[in-house]
C-alpha cells in the first residue's frame, strides 16, 4: 500500500477524485458572495439579437453599459482572436472581393466603420478584462495555425518570487504554455488587462482545479479570475511563495491563496448552476436594469447556451458553465474560503496507511474477525470523521482513501490467513490461557470448547484479592529494575499457586492480585479451593522472604482477602476494548476484606460463606462483625487456620474465644484481663490491643442493651 501510495496509479486517482467529490457534495458551502455577476449570452439573448458572434459594437455597448451601471471590473470569457466580419469596412472589403462590386455607406460616423477599432477605444476608457487562451503540450490541437507567430499583446503580470534556499524555479514546476490564442491586437494593446481563461480537466473529464498562473517565454500570466480581480481592487503585483516542492501559495494583496506545487487552486464549488447571479445580456442593452444596479459588482461576460459549447463537468453538476467557474474563484478568493491539500497532507496519510495496516494486523493476530467487523467499523468510521472535520472545519482534504483500501485489504488477508492456520489455533488457546486458568481447566476448555462461554452471566464466584503492604515505601529504596525483579519474583509464584488450584488470574492491579474461581468453567468446592490456595501462598512468602531479605535487605508482608457470592462475570468494558473480568457488590467485599487484613493485623481474612463452605476442614477464628465501608449489612469476619497450625496454638484460640464470647456479653472488664493475657503471649499483639482498647472505651461509655456488637468501619 506504501508503494502504491507513492505511485499515484490512475485508477486510484479516479477513486481518489471521486472521493473528494462526496465531501465537496456533502459539506460544500452554499453562502456565496454576492460580488461576481454572470452577464448570460443565454438562448434568450441569442434568440432576440441573433446568434453568436455578434458584431463587436454589441459588445462594446454591452461592456460600456455595465461600467455605466457601477461594474468594479468587467471581464469576457471569450477570446476575440480574429476581426470582426460585420464591420463595414470589413463588409466592403469581402463584397469587392468576392462579387466585384464597389459599395459606399453615407452618413456612416467614421467611428462606426470598424467595430473592432470601436471595441479598441472603449476598451481604453473602462476596467476592463479581455480574455485568451492558452495551449500546453496536453491541449495542442492541430488547427493549421501556428498561434506562436501570431502578434499577441497579452499582457504579463508583475511577480514577486520568495524563494527560500533549495527551492525550485517558479518556471520549473507552474504549467508551461506552448502556444497562445490572443485576442486582436488592436483589443489587446487596448485593454487594461488580460488573462487565461485555459482550465484543464481531470483525467475523468471532471473540473476541479484552476491554473492561477501560467509560464510562457519566462513570464507570468495571470488567470482571467486573478487579472479581473487584480482590475477591480486596484492591486498592481502579486507574491508567487515557492518551496522545495514548487509552488505553496500566491499572494493577491492580503489574500494568501494555497495552491498545490504547480499554482493550481482547488475550486470550492458553491453549489450547481446558477448559484451565483444571471443576467441576460439582452437585459443590459435594453437597459432594464435599475441605475447603480452593478455597483462593486465584478461582471463576467460569458455563456450559459448549450450550444456555444462552454459547459464543463464539476463535483456538483455535470452540466456546469464555464464561466460560473471564474465566478467561483473569484468568489472563493474575496471570502478567503479555500479548499486545499496542505503539504503535511501525503505525510498524514502515509501515517494513516501504516497505523492502519499495522492496528488492523495486531486487533486480527489477537481476536477472532468476526470479534472485530464492528471495532473495525468503528475504526473506519473514525477516519471518514477525522477527514470530515478537516474538511468541514479547516477547508484542508485529508484522503482517507489509501487507508480505506489498506483496512480492507489487511483484514481479508489476514482473516484468509487465521482460516489457512485454524488448525493451529488449539496450540495458541492453550499457550494463551496457561498464563490465567489451571492445566486442568484448560485442558476441559481444549477437550469441550463449547463449555467455554465468555459471554456476561451471573454466576456464584470465590474472590481473592491480595496485596502487598506497603509496598510505596518500599519500591522507594528500589531503583526501578529492582521494583520490577521484585513484583517478578512475587508475582509469578503466587500466581502459579492460583491456577494450580483451578483459579483463574482476572488481572494484578499494580502488586495487587485479584483471582476467581467458578469461571469460566464451573469448579467444585471453589471456595474450599481458594481457601487452600491462600493458605499456601501465605507458606511459600515465609520462603521468598528468605530470598528478598538477602537480594533487597527487607521482607514483605501481604494481606489476602476471601469472599464468595453472586456476581456478574464476562467480557466487560466498551465494544472496542474489553477484558473478561467480575463486577458486583460481593467483589467489592472481597476488596474490603483485603483491606481488613492491616486493620486486625492478619495476614488472611474471609467472610461468614467461606467459613460456612469450609467448616469441618478449617478452624475459622471470628475476628469481629463489621459494617465495611459502602455498605450498611454487617459481616462477620474471620481468619483461618489449617487444622495443624491450630492445633498448635490450641491454648491461644480457646482463651480467645472465652475473651471475645465476654466481649460480646458486654462483660468488658473481664474480656479485657483475658485479652491482656493472649497480648503477653506475643501473639497477636494488633488484634489483642485492638479489643483492650474497645474494652476500656466501652465500659466508659456502656452501648446500651441493644447492641449487636458491630464495628463500623468508615475507611477503606
Amino acid at each position: 500500500m506504501v508503494i502504491l501510495f507513492i505511485a499515484h496509479p490512475s485508477f486510484l486517482n479516479l477513486l481518489d477524485y471521486k472521493l473528494y467529490d462526496q465531501f465537496l457534495t456533502q459539506y460544500h458551502d452554499s453562502n456565496a458572495t454576492d460580488v461576481p455577476v454572470i452577464i448570460d449570452l443565454d438562448e434568450k439573448s441569442l434568440a432576440e439579437l441573433g446568434q453568436w458572434p455578434w458584431p463587436r459594437y454589441r459588445v462594446a455597448m454591452l461592456m460600456k453599459y455595465l461600467q455605466a451601471y457601477g461594474a468594479s471590473a468587467v471581464a469576457t470569457d471569450i477570446v476575440f482572436a480574429e476581426p470582426d466580419r460585420t464591420s463595414p469596412d470589413e463588409l466592403r472589403k469581402q463584397l469587392k472581393k468576392e462579387m466585384k462590386i464597389d459599395i459606399e455607406i453615407k452618413g456612416l460616423p467614421p467611428a462606426l466603420a470598424d467595430n473592432d477599432r470601436l471595441l479598441a477605444h472603449n476598451l481604453k476608457s473602462g476596467p476592463f478584462v479581455l480574455g485568451f487562451d492558452f495551449q500546453t503540450k496536453e491541449m495542442l490541437r492541430d488547427d493549421g495555425v501556428d498561434h506562436d507567430a501570431m502578434d499577441c499583446f497579452i499582457r504579463p503580470s508583475k511577480v514577486s518570487v520568495l524563494s527560500p534556499k533549495g527551492a525550485v524555479s517558479p518556471h520549473k514546476v507552474l504549467l508551461k504554455a506552448e502556444e497562445a490564442i490572443c485576442p486582436l491586437p488592436i483589443l489587446a494593446t487596448a485593454t487594461p488587462k488580460t488573462g487565461f481563461i485555459t482550465i484543464a480537466p481531470d483525467l475523468d473529464s471532471v473540473y476541479r482545479r484552476v491554473p492561477l498562473l501560467f509560464s510562457w517565454n519566462r513570464k507570468f500570466y495571470p488567470s482571467l479570475a486573478l487579472a479581473t480581480l487584480m482590475q477591480a481592487t486596484g492591486v498592481s503585483s502579486m507574491v508567487v511563495k515557492m518551496t522545495s516542492m514548487g509552488v505553496e501559495s500566491v499572494r493577491l494583496g492580503k489574500i494568501v491563496i494555497p495552491t498545490d506545487h504547480r499554482g493550481r487552486m482547488l475550486i470550492n464549488y458553491r453549489g450547481p448552476m446558477k448559484t451565483f447571479r444571471y443576467i441576460s445580456a439582452v437585459d443590459v442593452l435594453e437597459k432594464k436594469l435599475k441605475p447603480g444596479e452593478l455597483r462593486g459588482k465584478i461582471c463576467i461576460i460569458g455563456t450559459s447556451a448549450t450550444g456555444l459549447k462552454d459547459i464543463r463537468a464539476t463535483p456538483l453538476d455535470p452540466g456546469y458553465p464555464g464561466v460560473e467557474a471564474h465566478c467561483t474563484v473569484i468568489d472563493n478568493i474575496l471570502s478567503k474560503q479555500f479548499l486545499s491539500v496542505p503539504d503535511w497532507a501525503n505525510g498524514l496519510e502515509l501515517f494513516m496507511i501504516i497505523g492502519v495496516g499495522l492496528l488492523t494486523t495486531l486487533l486480527l493476530m489477537w481476536a477472532k474477525a468476526a470479534w472485530l467487523i464492528l471495532p473495525l467499523l468503528g475504526l473506519g468510521y473514525g477516519m471518514w470523521f477525522g477527514s470530515t472535520w478537516m474538511f468541514t472545519e479547516h477547508d484542508y482534504y485529508i484522503s482517507p482513501l489509501y487507508s480505506y483500501i489498506n483496512l480492507a485489504l489487511t483484514f481479508t488477508l489476514l482473516t484468509v490467513i487465521k482460516f489457512w492456520r485454524e488448525e493451529h489455533a488449539k496450540k495458541f488457546i492453550h499457550g494463551a490461557f496457561a498464563h490465567y486458568l489451571a492445566p486442568s481447566v484448560i485442558s476441559q476448555i481444549m477437550d469441550n470448547p463449547d463449555a467455554l462461554s465468555l459471554e456476561g452471566q451471573e454466576k456464584e464466584i470465590t474472590i481473592q484479592f491480595s496485596d502487598v503492604r506497603s509496598f510505596t515505601s518500599l519500591s522507594e529504596k528500589l531503583t526501578p529494575t529492582q521494583v520490577t525483579d521484585l513484583l517478578h519474583d512475587y508475582l509469578t509464584p503466587m500466581t502459579r499457586i492460583i491456577t494450580e488450584h483451578e483459579g483463574t488470574l482476572d488481572k494484578f492491579i499494580g502488586d495487587a492480585v485479584m483471582a476467581f474461581w467458578n469461571a469460566p468453567l464451573d469448579i467444585e468446592n471453589h471456595e474450599e479451593k481458594s481457601l487452600r490456595a491462600a493458605l499456601v501462598q501465605q507458606d511459600k512468602l515465609e520462603e521468598l522472604n528468605k530470598v528478598f531479605i538477602e537480594k533487597f535487605g527487607f521482607t514483605i508482608a501481604v494481606g489476602i482477602g476471601i469472599h464468595s457470592g453472586p456476581v456478574r462475570v464476562g467480557n466487560m468494558g466498551s465494544a472496542d476494548l474489553f477484558d473478561y473480568t467480575l463486577i458486583g457488590d460481593n467483589v467489592n467485599l472481597a476488596s474490603r476484606l483485603e483491606g481488613l487484613t492491616k486493620f486486625y493485623g492478619q495476614k488472611l481474612v474471609v467472610s461468614q460463606t467461606i467459613a460456612d463452605a469450609c467448616q469441618g476442614k478449617y478452624y475459622f477464628r471470628i475476628l469481629d462483625s463489621v459494617r465495611v465501608k459502602g455498605k450498611e449489612e454487617p459481616v462477620t469476619i474471620y481468619t483461618a487456620y489449617t487444622l495443624e497450625k491450630a492445633e498448635l496454638r490450641k491454648e491461644e484460640l480457646e482463651l480467645y474465644e472465652k475473651a471475645h464470647a465476654l466481649y460480646l456479653k458486654q462483660e468488658f472488664d473481664l474480656a479485657r484481663k483475658l485479652f491482656e493475657q493472649l497480648k503477653a503471649m506475643d501473639a497477636e499483639p494488633l488484634l489483642y490491643d485492638m479489643y483492650i482498647e474497645r474494652c476500656v472505651h466501652l465500659k466508659e461509655a456502656p452501648p446500651g442493651e441493644d447492641w449487636d456488637g458491630v464495628f463500623t468501619h468508615k475507611t477503606k
